[in-house]
């Protein structure tokens, strides 16, 4: 376990609810303009080895390569108008700092970006390629949430957070709405976690949708912030994980997604790195696509669980396999990275 105990300003796991059902359907009319209905992909022989059926919903095929462009263009078309001309700030790791960088281009608003000097290549020059200012900062010594604050407020920016806003979090949610329109009901649905956003808005569309289908929240095993907080009902921290799954290094939940998160999730699970890396393995080879270290937290969950999973439904519905959602997050990854961690095993 990586972290620093609850947070001091820990919010109420039964605090306000900022973000319903309605909300991310207008949220999918509002976007769908600017966003790709991305498709759901399908293995015959992933339902054989795992005795259950997979639907992936491969939002690493979403513009920009995931799913933040859904939450960074709603935030940003509800902008208002003398927002907008000013410009808008966002820190992040990489996928929401090019998610708001392509946003921003295409709406033609200006947009600063705050990243860690060690963000992947990949997505650092991703998002200056969207036309993006990039500030750099050391993440052992300086805190973003503070550095941001201060460029936000010397330059009249709006910050768009990475994941703790209702815009964000019912865009995100407008993943999931489309997976259930695409596959149906199902019964299961495997979420990557960082800070959430992502989680909470596809529990809500779930509720909305199919009420029957259980959500899980995935985060990896050095980063289980999230889950300690769904297991203890109190906020908790890590500060800095060491993992692979560069997206979901969050420090804590927030106090938007906290709620949400205790209100509609069904359960958080945690998988260890090399877990991660063997299921990235397997989406690369049996789906035939690219997917990132964060982007497979759901598919090594799912993986994981599915003998238990097919167990109950034998049990309980000896008619029919359990169906099994498996959202992937996202696609941008250093290739030559990822080829060294895949000859190392």
């Amino acid at each position: 376990m990586s972290g620093d105990g609850p947070r001091a300003d820990t919010p109420r796991a039964d605090g306000p609810l900022q973000v319903n059902g309605g909300d991310i359907e207008a949220a999918l009319q509002r976007i769908a303009p600017y966003v790709h209905r991305t498709p759901v992909l399908r293995s015959r022989s992933l339902d054989a080895r795992h005795g259950i059926e997979l639907f992936f919903k491969a939002e690493n095929l979403q513009r920009m390569g995931a799913f933040k462009f859904r939450g960074a263009i709603n935030a940003l078309l509800q902008l208002s108008p003398e927002a907008a001309r000013r410009g808008v700030l966002a820190y992040s790791s990489g996928n929401h700092a090019q998610a708001v960088a392509l946003a921003g281009r295409e709406l033609g608003i200006p947009t600063v970006i705050v990243m860690p000097e060690d963000a992947p290549p990949v997505k650092l020059a991703a998002t200056r390629e969207y036309g993006a200012e990039v500030i750099t900062y050391d993440r052992q010594h300086q805190s973003r949430e503070a550095l941001s604050a201060g460029i936000a407020k010397t330059r009249g920016l709006a910050i768009v957070p990475p994941f703790d806003h209702p815009h964000i979090v019912a865009g995100q949610g407008t993943a999931a709405l489309e997976l259930f329109e695409q596959a149906g009901e199902l019964d299961w649905l495997f979420v990557p976690c960082g800070g959430a956003g992502l989680t909470a808005g596809c529990a809500i569309a779930a509720s909305l949708r199919w009420p029957g289908c259980k959500v899980v929240g995935v985060e990896p095993a050095a980063g289980d912030d999230a889950t300690r907080s769904f297991r203890s009902g109190v906020l908790h921290s890590c500060h800095n994980p060491d993992t692979i799954a560069d997206g979901a290094r969050t420090a804590a939940m927030g106090v938007v997604t906290f709620p949400l998160v205790m209100r509609h999730v069904h359960d958080m699970t945690t998988v260890e790195d090399a877990d991660l890396l063997l299921a990235m393995r397997t989406l690369w080879e049996r789906l035939k696509t690219v997917v990132e270290p964060t982007g497979a937290l759901g598919a090594a969950a799912a993986f994981a669980r599915a003998s238990q999973l097919a167990g109950a439904s034998r049990r309980t519905q000896p008619s029919r396999p359990v169906r099994v959602g498996v959202l992937l997050s996202g696609g941008n990854v250093d290739l030559d990275q990822m080829a060294g961690w895949f000859g190392r095993g």
